[in-house]
């Protein structure tokens, strides 16, 4: 079986890998890691996301198999957020990269500096 090209414009990798470029998503896993929340408390948790955003990622999220959405009948409504066993396997992948970030910022931030300083690397 050939392997996906995610270098090709309709390769389905490429979904996923947009998926988890998308700095909301990355949130909104790692924050589901670290167990099931509700709406407004992931709002409250992810500074500066809309209503309108985290509702339309957690929707895509959802689609994708990432999320659970667990509606009770209660008065009023409440809605409960968790991640599906596939979003567990995602979100070690993106703590893994948040680690990473974690340990390297200060590299990062230097090379910015370098560069807006008009410094070139060699």
């Amino acid at each position: 079986m050939k392997r996906p090209d995610p270098f090709q414009a309709l390769c389905p990798t490429r979904r996923v890998l947009d998926r988890i470029g998308d700095t909301w998503a990355v949130l909104i896993l790692i924050a589901l890691d670290d167990g099931t929340l509700r709406f407004n408390e992931l709002r409250r948790r992810i500074e500066n996301i809309s209503q309108k955003m985290l509702s339309q990622t957690l929707k895509s999220l959802e689609r994708d198999g990432l999320v659970r959405r667990e509606v009770f009948p209660t008065v009023p409504v409440t809605v409960e957020y968790s991640l599906t066993e596939l979003g567990r396997t995602l979100a070690q992948t993106v703590n893994q990269l948040t680690l990473w970030a974690e340990a390297h910022i200060g590299e990062v931030e230097a090379a910015q500096r370098r560069y807006d300083r008009g410094e070139t690397s060699a």
